[in-house]
Formats: C-alpha cells, structure tokens, sequence
C-alpha cells in the first residue's frame, strides 16, 4: 500500500513541503531515498523503539521511503514522526489514513515517542497555509509559535501516541488559537535600563537619538570607563516599538536558528545582540556547510552592537560591507543559494589607541602618533564609510558623576525619535522597503533631501576640506534629513547640514591633532 504523508524543509526563512512517500509490500527489506543526511538515516532506530514502547510496530515487509522532491537535500530529525505516521498508515495501522494528505506533520522521536521540539515552525506553518493544508500536527513546545498563522489549525502533540489517536479518530487534541494581536500587545520593556542612569555625555545622548530616529549605523570613539557599552545597552529603549509585520519577520528568523523561546511565540522587542570580537565571519554573516542564520540576521528589525571593534578580525568584519549596503545577506553553495534579511543598526564602540587615550603630543607616556593611525587603519575606510555617524565620547568629569540631578529619561528621547519616525513614515509611505531616512537610495536622497544655497556652500566645504567620498556625502544628506525631522522641519537647513558634518569626525584629516 502506498500512502503519503507531508513534511517541510526550511531553507532561508522560508519552507518547501517535503512529501514522504511510504510504500509497504512483500519482502524484509527498508529502503529510504531521496538525498536523506545521516540523522534522517538513523531515524529507523528510533522509529521502531518509539512505536514498539507505544504498542505498535514497523511490519516485517519491505518498506520504500522516499522523500521528495529526490534532488534536494534533506536534513535533520524532525522529519521521524512524518516517516512513522506514514508507516502506520500504509502499513493498516490507523483507522484514518486519509488524514495523513490534509496536515504537515512534523516532530523528532524520542525512543519512548515523546517529541522533541523543531526548528523553523512559524514558515513552515505559513507554507502549510499558502499550499492549501488543512493544518500542522508538530511537538506542543512549537504549536504556540506555529499558532500565530491565522485560519490554519495547529495542533501540538506531546508524544507519537497523541498522534496516532488523532489519525484513529479518537483524539483529545485541540487546534490551539492565537490573536497574534493580543499576543503583540504584552511588549515588556528593558526593566533597568535607562538613559537617565548616564550621567554627562548629552553631546552622545544627542547623536544616539538621531541614529535611533533614522536607523542610522553609528561608531562611539572614548577611552575606556566614558560610558560608551553603558550607552549602547540603551539605544533598545529609545527605539520605536516593533510592528507586527516586523515581529514575524524577527520570529521567522529567530525560528529557523532555534533560538525562539517555545513560552513567548512571537519575538515582540527589537533583536539586541553583541557579538564577541572573537567570533568569525560564519558566526557573524552566517551560513556554514548548512546554512544558518548568524548574528547580523538574528538583529534583524534591531540592535547590531560591537564592542572594541578594532579586536575583530579585518576579515570579519569586511564581509559586514554589502550587507550594511543592501539589508541582506546571500549564502551561495553548490546546490543552493538563500537569502537571509539583514536590517539592522550597527553600533560600534571602540578607544581612540592601544593604550585607551586619545592622542597627545605633549604626553611622552602615550601611545605616538604612527601607532595610533595604525591601530585605527585596523577598520578599513569602506567600512568606515557606512557607518553615518562617529562620535566622540569623552571622559565625564566629577561634577557630572557627582550631580544628583536626574537626566533626560529614555521615555523622553523615545517621544522624540516616535514624533521623527512619523514624519518618515508618512513621507515614505507606498515606498516599498523604505521605513527610515537611513535606507534612502541615491535617488530618494535627491528627492527628499534638498537643501538651500547656504547648505550647498557647507558641503561643498566639507568635501573640500575633509576629502569626503560620494558615499560620506549622501549618508550626510540622509542624516540631515534625520536632524530636520527632529527639529519638525520640512526642509533641511545650513544648521542641520553643519550637524551631521559633524559627526563625521574620522573623516577629519589631522582628527588625532
């Protein structure tokens, strides 16, 4: 008899359905075809134990597996429990074989048949959905992020047993339901983390909420102990609040790395993930002999922070170049090539020197001048080209340590950068993949970013003067655009102009005298 059961692949974010064609007829023999990794291979061991603990059993017959489509590679163990239904049903073992052509079934055996949880549940329950299922049966600890796909039944199975009295017609499971928008409302905030806990700094408090109201990429320049980590773990809470649309984007991504907690369902705060400087290029960009997702994908919609980036690999971080560009990140292989989003604000700290200091001539204990040009040439000018914002940090005073006086609170900036993220949103409104001033492209920036013949004569200066190249004077013109929204301004002016030249301060030759 020959029956087909359905599972799923995730490449990318995305899913393909997989059809697992069982086939059971005389003989003793078991085949299974179509480009199975070793752990699908091993799956008959676990199949037969979990089916033997649960009073059932493989037939002494010769079974053919086949997973198709044959000619991609299918890999993992959560394709056991789609192989063990399709047994049973083609070898008579449940009273409703039909069921199996209606629902993905997914789900990793272990040998007493409980499930273990998989990776990827939200795309493959959204592929489900688009291809016509009826719905998913896969592990409880997915069914709540599987569940957020809207008018597809979901149910979640703690163990093979569950399963097979579902296909008996005897089952106590219930399709789980839930309002992605309910769930969205319950967004905690970032208990103990705020702007007003900095004392001083408002010069980088001010540039960290322009960058937070564009999306802009930003770098802070100080000695160690001037705050800048401090100020970086609290660009979160200045940040407009996810979309919906944005948080099942984060969700997919977040679901194929494994990485979303099974409690939460759906990821609803901004991605902030710090990399440390000895992580390499895979880990960072992602990919690997089956590719998957790294850290700048996994900042999708948020947060990318490095710290000490002159510590990283030159290596490392040049591979960051077309994806700042582009906002994706493509991983060619062999036989595939997949595309993994990549929308995320970099910031990086780093000190001014080996030694931590700033450069001065006057002190002999420091590090020279041909030193500290050399350290800072770790991080290459293309790099440094996309990065729209470099900012000095300097050591706080006493005074400032000292005040008791509580600072601007990060609800308070946060109004600021929703008001400016407003304007955006309704300047760029049927632009598709335009949310933000920083992804302007060259032709937006010349139609949105105008200024007046005093502005012209600025950056005209600048270019001059500071040996500027054409992409430093369009990320200009997007962060002036930035500043004027902050200010309610419909047109960029000479001051708004002289501010974002300003935070161009590794563009300035002589910057270290």
């Amino acid at each position: 008899m020959l029956v087909k059961t359905y599972g799923s692949a995730v490449y990318g974010v995305d899913a393909i359905t997989i059809t697992v064609e069982v086939n059971v007829s005389q003989g003793i023999k078991f085949f299974l075809v179509g480009l199975p990794d070793n752990a699908i291979k091993e799956s008959h061991q676990r199949i037969a134990a979990a089916l033997k603990n649960n009073e059932h059993r493989i037939p002494g017959k010769e079974i053919t597996i086949n997973l198709a489509p044959a000619d991609i590679r299918k890999e993992g163990s959560a394709y056991d429990l789609t192989i063990a239904m399709g047994i049973l049903a083609a070898s008579g073992q449940v009273n409703h074989p039909e069921l199996a052509d209606q629902y993905i079934i997914m789900g990793e055996l272990s040998l007493d048949g409980e499930l273990r949880p998989i990776k990827g549940a939200l795309p493959i329950a959204m592929k489900g959905k688009q291809e016509g299922f009826k719905g998913v049966i896969l592990p409880y600890q997915n069914a709540k992020e599987a569940a957020i796909v809207d008018g597809f039944e979901v149910y979640g199975a703690n163990n093979i047993k569950e399963v097979i009295d579902f296909f008996n017609g005897a089952s106590t499971l219930k399709p789980l339901s839930i309002d992605a928008n309910e769930l969205f409302k319950y967004e905690s905030g970032f208990e103990g983390l705020d702007f007003a806990d900095v004392k001083g700094q408002e010069n980088v408090k001010r540039a960290l909420e322009i960058a937070a109201a564009g999306g802009h990429n930003a770098i802070m320049i100080g000695p160690p102990g001037s705050g800048k980590t401090m100020l970086s773990k609290r660009i979160p809470t200045i940040l407009p609040p996810l979309t919906l649309e944005e948080a099942l984007e984060t969700t997919k991504i977040h679901s194929v790395a494994g990485m979303l907690v099974s409690s939460e369902g759906l990821v609803t705060q901004r991605p902030f993930r710090g990399p440390h400087h000895s992580c390499s290029d895979v880990a960072l960009v992602g990919g690997g002999s089956n590719p998957k997702p790294g850290e700048i994908s996994l900042a999708h919609n948020g947060i990318l922070f490095l710290d000490e980036l002159p510590e990283f690999k030159r290596q490392v971080l040049e591979v960051l170049r077309q994806p700042l560009e582009d906002r994706v990140v493509t991983i060619s292989r062999a036989k595939i090539t997949v595309d993994y989003p990549a929308n995320f604000m970099l910031i990086a700290s780093m000190n001014p020197s080996p030694s931590g200091d700033f450069y001065d001539p006057n002190n002999l204990n420091g590090d020279p001048e041909h030193v500290i040009r050399r350290y800072l040439a770790k991080i290459s000018g293309p790099l440094m080209d996309r990065i729209d914002l470099h900012i000095e940090v300097q050591p706080v005073p006493y005074e400032k340590l000292a005040d008791k006086k509580e600072g601007e609170t990060s609800n308070q900036i946060r109004e600021r950068v929703l008001s400016a993220r407003k304007i955006q949103e309704i300047r760029f409104k049927g632009l598709n993949g335009i949310h933000s001033n920083a992804q302007l492209t060259p032709k937006l920036v010349k139609q949105y970013c105008q200024i007046d013949n005093a502005g012209e004569a600025l950056m005209k200066n600048a270019m001059e003067k500071l040996g500027l190249s054409a992409r430093s004077y369009g990320r200009i013109f997007k962060v002036a655009r930035t500043i004027a929204d902050l200010d309610n301004s419909e047109s960029i002016k000479a001051q708004h102009i002289a501010e974002a030249i300003n935070y161009r301060t590794l563009d300035r030759e002589g910057w270290l005298g």
